[in-house]
């Protein structure tokens, strides 16, 4: 009875701390409480009234340039007398004028205004955006995704190998260095140069035209084999045919043998 009651409780007891740790994963470790919640900040909307400026607000005026509007009005005059014939045409070289005006404004002004680009207009001068690509596929975001994530650990690994010798494979321990470095193999106390790694048999390489002389002669040497084997299969099976052929020979002239001599012995008794 004892040991039920003690089960209960103890069962009892992992159900709540099962359900204490998933509600803790869930809400990432923060239990709602009155004292954490933090109080909502209510919204309030006024308006500030801004001062006046004390002096007259300058009226706007064309142009941008600073210089002074040129009116380019054209005044006519009355003639003297009345012209009887048509006067010929006397050729004038008229000088361009500059569009002018005043005002803080840049760029060009007067009647211009709009017309002719100046090297802030958004029509000659854009501002740099993001380029334009094409939407990626679910697999080209995740590769993105991953790329962006390992991105940081990938840099700090590239700054943390600048500050160790590549060829220095190492490690300290108890005082003394276990590994193998550009000059020795580090066992604890005992060091053991690393020239005497070119006396051991390692990386040895045969010669090619005696390995390909040796991979032709396996070849053969297979199919030798191959058809020896074939031929032996094909001579005990040939006789296997024989000694049947025989055999059934041997058969088919016993019993034609008995035949005869019962067909023989018939005819001799009628004669009796």
């Amino acid at each position: 009875m004892i040991f039920r009651r003690v089960a209960l409780v103890s069962l009892g007891v992992h159900v709540v701390v099962a359900i204490a740790f998933m509600r803790m994963l869930i809400l990432n470790g923060e239990f709602p409480t009155s004292e954490r919640r933090a109080a909502v900040p209510q919204e309030r909307v006024g308006f500030v009234r801004v001062g006046q400026p004390s002096t007259k607000p300058t009226v706007g005026r064309v142009g941008g340039d600073g210089r002074p509007a040129q009116s380019r009005a054209i005044h006519v005059v009355a003639p003297k007398s009345i012209p009887t014939t048509i006067p010929a045409p006397v050729p004038t070289t008229a000088k361009p004028t500059e569009e002018g005006g005043n005002g803080p404004l840049v760029g060009a002004g007067g009647p211009v205004r709009g017309i002719r680009p100046s090297y802030s207009d958004g029509r000659l001068w854009t501002p740099p955006s993001g380029v334009v690509a094409p939407p990626k596929t679910v697999a080209q975001t995740i590769d993105s995704l991953i790329a962006d994530a390992i991105a940081p650990y990938n840099d700090s690994v590239a700054a943390a190998a600048h500050r160790r010798d590549p060829t220095d494979w190492t490690i300290e321990k108890g005082g003394y260095k276990w590994g193998i470095d550009r000059k020795a193999i580090r066992l604890g106390p005992v060091s053991i140069p690393t020239a005497l790694l070119a006396m051991l048999p390692l990386n040895l390489q045969g010669n090619p035209t005696t390995m390909e002389r040796d991979r032709t002669f396996a070849a053969m040497n297979r199919d030798i084999s191959w058809h020896a084997q074939q031929a032996i299969n094909e001579a005990d099976f040939m006789k296997a045919v024989r000694g049947i052929r025989e055999r059934k020979e041997r058969e088919r002239a016993a019993a034609q043998a008995a035949s005869s001599g019962r067909d023989g012995s018939g005819d001799q008794n009628p004669h009796n």
